[in-house]
């Protein structure tokens, strides 16, 4: 979000779909995840990402996109926890002496957070299109037939990926 303050008119309608959705969304939530807490994170995040939406006041089905950025946030989270248990498994599948130290698993980990939070700002397709190639092995020609775009495009989704990992790791 931008640290410019957010116009009137915008704020007076992210307040009204707050007040007025937030409830519904955060009941919802906890049906879905049986586990309040990560309901009120998941609900949390939603509307702190609909406050970068510039028209708010002219959404005409807030409760199709407050679900849509809540099951994208569950996306991004469940797959940074298949990751996260990925990376948990090679390392105990590592033998002793090659494991690393817990000072190497300190860095191992920031390391991961600092890709996870770098490619969350990508756009959706183009996190989507690494993702899937990263974590899925998906060619891509199948990332641009699943995704609905073309091959072209999938490597330029990639190239930005890749940059955008590679500086978050020199930071």
């Amino acid at each position: 979000m931008s640290s410019t303050p957010m116009p009137a008119a915008d704020a007076a309608a992210a307040a009204a779909l707050f007040t007025a959705h937030q409830p519904w969304l955060l009941d919802r939530l906890r049906k879905r995840l049986r586990d309040a807490a990560e309901a009120e994170d998941v609900s949390s995040e939603t509307f702190l990402r609909v406050m970068g939406y510039k028209r708010l006041h002219a959404m005409h089905e807030p409760r199709a996109y407050l679900t849509t950025i809540a099951k994208n946030i569950l996306t991004e989270t469940w797959r940074r926890r298949d990751l996260e248990r990925a990376w948990m498994d090679a390392l105990a599948a590592l033998p002793q002496a090659c494991a690393p130290s817990p000072e190497e698993r300190a860095v191992l980990r920031e390391s991961l957070e600092a890709i996870a939070n770098a490619l969350e700002r990508l756009p959706a397709k183009a996190r989507t299109a690494f993702l899937l190639s990263q974590l899925d092995g998906l060619t891509y020609a199948e990332i641009a037939q699943r995704i609905g775009m073309s091959e072209r495009m999938v490597r330029r989704y990639m190239a930005d990926g890749l940059r955008c990992c590679m500086l978050a790791l020199q930071s």
